[in-house]
């Protein structure tokens, strides 16, 4: 057999694997993934665009304009009523990056329902902070989760920080202001106190639009990543603040020299965690109220919805993303923390395998 035909059988070979596997990636991505919630109530989802007329928005590319939010929030409801949540209607879609290499969005079942009534009652509220660059349809499992153990949790999807938003029904992307590539000094301190006027706003809307089945005095602010440097910065200033939760996040803004004087938890990742983190350390490092965790099998996306989908191994090799475990692991710690806060209920952290103290509070 001459050169020629052995390079010709060769690249046969190679694009007939090639074939095969763009026909798996294509029948994988459309198996079904499941983000239902399982508490005790049935979760409703609705989407607010809210202007903050207080404030001129800082992050935009044009200035002059008032600061306007996408809020998405996952609330009780009552047990009929609501159509099916679709994952990410309308130009949200554009949260896909990964073609056939990732679960396909309309394969996706929320178990959630869009304006359905509320349930009866009155329920605190959770306001969440997504990372940077993120939005919050992107943590619709946590968030649904949450709500179905009775809370309001309004998701914040921070304008010009996220890669994508949706406003008037258009995309609109980040900014170089809203979404800098070194936080480093005071850029990361001004901008984690913006997103926490966000979720300060985000806070007393909820209140306002929900009336009587939201307890306004009862908030709880909880981020991921740079989102928890948010919620523990709006914390500090929000009087009606109950606590705060801070997934896989380093502490920005005043309360890093300040501290917080309300029960704080931290749940870190295994690899990719703030734990040993100076500032983290000065704000979790023990004392009253203060928990600190390490999950050991965790990795920084897992805290979102990149934990639940499908992702094809060459996807998966790029992104931090490891043990799907993670997701009931924080439930189950957040629920505690939630209830200990609102309720004045003492806490004691959940037996989860594998979970342990934080290295911050064993130095």
């Amino acid at each position: 057999m001459t050169i020629r035909r052995v390079l010709a059988a060769a690249a046969a070979a190679v694009l007939l694997l090639a074939g095969a596997y763009a026909g798996f990636l294509g029948h994988r991505a459309r198996h079904t993934v499941s983000l239902a919630p399982d508490g005790t109530f049935r979760v409703g989802r609705a989407v607010h665009e809210l202007a903050d007329r207080s404030r001129t928005d800082e992050l935009a590319p044009v200035g002059g304009n008032p600061r306007v939010l996408s809020i998405m929030l996952w609330y009780p409801a009552a047990a009929t009523g609501g159509t099916p949540s679709a994952y990410a209607p309308g130009a949200w879609s554009g949260l896909h990056r990964f073609g056939w290499a990732q679960t396909g969005f309309d394969r996706i079942d929320t178990g959630t329902y869009d304006e359905a009534p509320l349930a009866a009652g009155t329920f605190p509220i959770v306001v969440l902070m997504p990372g940077l660059g993120f939005s919050a349809p992107q943590y619709a499992a946590l968030a649904a989760r949450i709500a179905g153990r009775g809370y309001l949790v309004a998701g914040v999807t921070p304008t010009y920080s996220a890669n994508l938003t949706v406003l008037g029904g258009k995309p609109v992307r980040a900014s170089a202001a809203g979404n800098p590539s070194d936080l480093s000094g005071p850029r990361g301190d001004r901008l984690a106190t913006v997103w926490a006027a966000d979720a300060r706003f985000a806070a007393g809307r909820v209140a306002v639009l929900l009336g009587a089945h939201a307890d306004a005095a009862r908030v709880v602010y909880l981020g991921h990543s740079f989102g928890g440097a948010a919620a523990l910065e709006a914390c500090r200033t929000d009087d009606h603040c109950r606590g705060a939760a801070d997934l896989d996040g380093t502490p920005y803004g005043q309360v890093v020299t300040d501290g917080l004087d309300k029960p704080r938890l931290l749940l870190s990742s295994g690899v990719d965690g703030a734990a040993g983190d100076a500032s983290a350390r000065a704000i979790f490092g023990g004392g009253n109220d203060s928990w600190a965790f390490t999950l050991p099998a965790a990795r920084h996306f897992d805290f979102s919805d990149y934990g639940s989908y499908w992702l094809a191994a060459p996807v998966r090799m790029l992104l931090p993303v490891g043990d799907p475990g993670t997701l009931p692991i924080t439930v189950d710690y957040l629920a505690g923390f939630l209830a200990a806060v609102t309720t004045g209920t003492t806490w004691r952290a959940p037996a989860e395998p594998g979970v342990r103290e934080a290295d911050m509070l064993v130095r």
